[in-house]
Formats: structure tokens, sequence, C-alpha cells
């Protein structure tokens, strides 16, 4: 896709996502919008995934969600991208449906390999997940998305120090850097400090990007690619604004984990363009 494709596809992303979590009334909106180009940039450019799904992955690009309370936004892009159809999104949080608020596999939904939302655990999956393509000769790359909040885990910087001292340098993480989280802001809860000079000290190839600006979200992705194999393990530090794309919602963690009424989501759904068809 080009850029204006790729835009066009994040805006009905993000129509999916406010009208999944009204659905149901529950989810989390606030983190899902603020993922939503960098999910499409995934999926839509960078990813060599294969279809029709296969658990093992194997020759192929893999993704992690460790943030798994933003599953909205995964599942709208899964579902875009040819994994299931839309339709299956209008079931998100109800009895007997796959797509729970937090990925789990157990219902058997293409494009999901590990159950998450237990934050702190997704880097650890992933760095497996690098290793094991390493001994298997296979050269294709494993991406994982964390939350900024998550950061506060202390298992993060376990498999941090891992994956550096082992040269798992066929790995990029994301961390979702909008200074929120379900309690306020990061700083108000735990002030996360330089997280960019934390990570080079563990011994991480760093890169910073716009997560809200297409182009800069492509060019970062494929500069990231384009380190990859050069024995350092590499963190995108990824700058949203939780809510991006519907006015109300953005800059608050306020909108982290709860629906809009009615009347909210008839104004969301005014700031959002209709481009490939509602579910």
């Amino acid at each position: 896709m080009n850029i204006l494709e790729l835009k066009n596809t994040a805006s009905q992303i993000r129509r999916d996502i406010v009208r999944m979590v009204h659905g149901c009334q529950s989810g989390h909106p606030g983190g899902s919008l603020g993922c939503a180009d960098y999910f499409t940039a995934l999926y839509f450019h960078t990813l060599d995934y294969k279809l029709p799904f296969q658990m093992e992955g194997k020759n192929e690009d893999l993704f992690f969600l460790s943030n798994g309370h933003i599953s909205p936004v995964w599942y709208s892009t899964l579902s875009r991208a040819g994994f299931f159809q839309p339709s299956e999104l209008a079931t998100f949080r109800k009895i007997n449906s796959r797509l729970q608020g937090h990925p789990t596999t157990h219902e058997h939904l293409d494009g999901i390999r590990i159950a998450s939302g237990s934050l702190g655990q997704g880097l650890s999956v992933a760095i497996g997940a690098a290793q094991a393509k390493k001994m298997n000769q296979d050269e294709k790359i494993v991406y994982v998305l964390m939350g900024d909040g998550e950061q506060q885990e202390g298992q993060i910087w376990e498999a941090a120090m891992y994956a550096a001292h082992h040269k798992i340098d066929n790995l990029i993480a994301t961390i979702d850097v909008n200074g929120q989280q379900i309690d306020g802001s990061t700083n108000q809860v735990m002030s996360l400090l330089d997280l960019g000079a934390k990570w080079k000290a563990f011994g991480w190839q760093v890169l910073e990007m716009q997560g809200n600006d297409m182009e800069k979200v492509v060019e970062t992705l494929d500069l990231a690619k384009k380190l990859t194999g050069k024995g350092q393990p590499i963190l995108l530090l990824m700058k949203t604004e939780m809510g991006a794309g519907v006015d109300f919602m953005m800059g608050s963690h306020h909108w982290h984990g709860i629906a809009p009424n009615d009347e909210q989501l008839a104004k969301a759904l005014a700031q959002l363009p209709e481009t490939l068809g509602d579910y």
C-alpha cells in the first residue's frame, strides 16, 4: 500500500475500534486508537506473513502483542488483512466469541499465537521465538509491541538483558509511549525517566518515531529492518497520543478502558472517514 492507502486503512481500523468497544460497552479504546497507524503499517507494509495462517510461523515474520488489552486494534487489523471476516468484529467481548477482551489461543483465532495481557511477558516470548528462528536458520524477523506503563514490570528488564547478551538481532521491539496508564499518567504512577538511555545501557539499538505520522512509522520500520542482523536487538520508542483520531479521547488516561456511549460514538465516527466499509 502507498501512504494514502495506509492512512485510509488506519481510519477504517479506528472506526472498527470505537464501534467494537461501544457494541459491548467494554474494552480499551484509547491505546488501540493510538496504535492504529503502527498496526496498519506493520500488517500492510512491513510484515512478511502467510495466509492461510500457520501457528508455527516458519519462514515468515512473527508479531506478538504484549499489552493485550489493546486487542481491538489488533483484531480489526487482522480482519482487514484477511485473517478472518470483518463481520466477526461484531462479536467482540461477547459470549462464545473468539474475540476476547485479551487475546487468547484456545478459541483458535487466526493470527494469535499466544495469550497476552498479563503485562511484562510478551518481550520474553518474542525473544524465545526470535532465538528459535536463529537456531533453525530461519532468517525472518520477530516483532513485539509493549506499553510504556508496562516498562514498570521487572520481567521486561530481565528479558532486555538476555536479548542483548545473546545477540538476538532478529528482534524489533516497540514501546507505545503515550504517557498514560489506567490510573493516570506514567509520570504520576511511576516515572519511567529516560527510556531511551535505559535501553541503550542494556545493549539495545534504540530508534525513536512519531507513531501517529504514517510516513514516519513506515520510514522507521524500514530503517529498523535494515539494522537487523548486526548483533543487537532493536527497540523503537514510538510516541503516540492516546485516543488519536478522536479529539475528545486524546491526551488523557480517562479513555484507557471505558466505552463511548451512543452520542460519543456518533461524534467519534464523524471524525473518522469510512474507507473500507463498516462490518
